[in-house]
């Protein structure tokens, strides 16, 4: 199915010519007032490793083809990863069927006529050339030091390339190809109940700082020996850019898209125009920063822009596919189509980033004269969608400081917080931004934070269904 690079040795790719043969073939099966299909082919390789050793090296070679098809304001979705002549038949067919079954929808806005892509460079031929050796390299390199000193390392290292094209029947093609790395892992020495977590994301190896990411888990998991427990309460905490990715991706799936926004279930509802957050914190979403993950379009082949969503803790406005545009006046589409799944919940914002300040970790610490330092956030959820209000666990490292400084490690708590509530009160944003890895499949750019007050809570408050009861007021 997939065919090597002119250049020997190259990844594997279908090619722009190629997938434009497949997609035109599809249009012309189709019978659908309009038709767009979508194709992803892709190869992923991943090296894991438990305990100091490497486990599992594999590699997975894989083409999705996504079909829409519409009859009037009907609209039907089928997939397959079949790209024969008679797979391409049976998906469109059953694209069709479906259209013809369910109800009108209407707001279906069409489909996007053709338009100009933004030039992004997203592809680096040293991470498709990666080879097994060369991961193992990088995986044993972190090994060695952690049994060096009495540790163990697990974790995964992942490398991989793609193309994605969109074609529709209004005569729109778009085609672009992109590369992905991701170097995960945990350092623990559970004698002492003492872990760290380490993770870096992109499209090109120069942003997988390992050396770095070794050290600091390295430090981290030293430092983190048998931790001590604290009382539940509100504490200062200084958030590590690991725990402010978690809190910011749960905001963006608490309302930084317009569906819920409309729908009157976002946190931003009734709150764009006015001082929200502390005037620190601005978050937008940026899918041409070199230092992230570039996209040009988006899965209907609309092109990307730029969104302030928070400006000086004000919001200004949540991303919009073509169907949400539809639903509100003078709006456009900026380019945030998400895939119509099961789990299709509007668009959301893949590639957001907070502006830095100008505080290394070690001021906002020396800012605290008594709270937490925290590395991360596990099993983030959603309690209360007004003030965005999550629960979840710490994990792999927490300090509580003393007198300006990290005085011994603490056992995990469970927070119960607001987020809106905590942004509103932010002493200090750190200078230096990370590119990491969203539980929801985003990569986002984000600084450590230091925050007045946040609130951990007794494990023994909750219910037995596992949620927090608490009151939660709106403001």
């Amino acid at each position: 199915m997939l065919g090597n690079r002119p250049d020997e040795g190259g990844p594997l790719l279908l090619g722009e010519r190629r997938v434009k043969t497949i997609l035109e073939r599809v249009m012309m099966l189709s019978e659908a007032d309009e038709t767009e299909a979508a194709l992803t082919a892709s190869t992923d390789s991943l090296t894991r490793f438990a305990h100091n050793a490497i486990h599992q090296n594999v590699a997975e070679v894989d083409a999705l083809l996504e079909v829409r098809a519409a009859f009037g304001t009907r609209v039907g979705v089928a997939s397959t990863n079949d790209l024969s002549g008679r797979g391409l038949s049976r998906v469109v067919q059953t694209a069709c069927a479906i259209a013809r079954h369910v109800p009108d929808n209407p707001f279906w806005p069409g489909l996007p006529k053709p338009h100009m892509i933004p030039d992004v460079a997203a592809f680096d031929e040293d991470v498709a050339r990666m080879t097994p050796e060369a991961r193992a390299r990088v995986v044993g390199d972190i090994c060695r030091a952690a049994r060096g000193i009495g540790l163990w390392a697990s974790g995964a290292f992942s490398t991989g390339w793609a193309e994605y094209a969109v074609m529709n029947s209004t005569g729109l093609f778009v085609y672009a190809p992109h590369t992905e790395v991701d170097l995960t892992f945990v350092v623990e020495q559970p004698p002492e109940s003492a872990s760290a977590y380490a993770n870096a994301t992109g499209w090109t190896l120069a942003q997988i700082d390992v050396e770095r990411l070794k050290r600091q888990a390295i430090d981290h998991a030293l430092a983190d020996r048998q931790p001590r427990p604290i009382e539940a309460g509100e504490y200062p905490v200084v958030l590590e850019p690991y725990a402010v990715v978690s809190l910011i991706e749960a905001m963006a799936e608490a309302g930084m898209g317009a569906l819920a926004v409309q729908e009157n279930r976002s946190w931003m509802n009734g709150r764009i125009g006015r001082r929200t957050l502390s005037k620190l914190v601005s978050i937008y979403d940026d899918a041409f920063d070199p230092e992230g993950f570039p996209q040009a379009f988006d899965c209907e082949g609309v092109p990307k822009q730029f969104v302030p969503i928070v400006v000086n803790g004000v919001p200004t406005s949540p991303v919009y596919d073509r169907f949400t545009a539809a639903r509100e006046a003078n709006r456009i589409s900026t380019g945030h189509a998400q895939p119509y799944d099961d789990d299709w919940d509007g668009p959301l914002p893949d590639n957001l980033s907070m502006t830095p300040g100008e505080l290394s970790l070690e001021d906002m610490v020396q800012s605290i004269d008594r709270g937490l330092y925290i590395t991360r956030f596990w099993y983030i959820n959603l309690t209360a969608p007004r003030n965005c209000g999550v629960t979840g666990t710490t994990r792999d490292g927490v300090w509580w400081i003393e007198g300006g400084e990290l005085a011994h490690p603490v056992t995990n708590l469970r927070i119960d917080q607001e987020l809106v509530k905590a942004l509103q009160h932010v002493r200090g944003v750190g200078r230096e931004r990370r590119t990491l890895a969203g539980f929801f499949g985003g990569v986002h750019r984000v600084p450590a934070l230091a925050l007045d007050s946040f609130r951990f809570i007794d494990p023994r408050d909750e219910r037995s269904d596992g949620a927090v009861y608490t009151e939660h007021s709106d403001d």
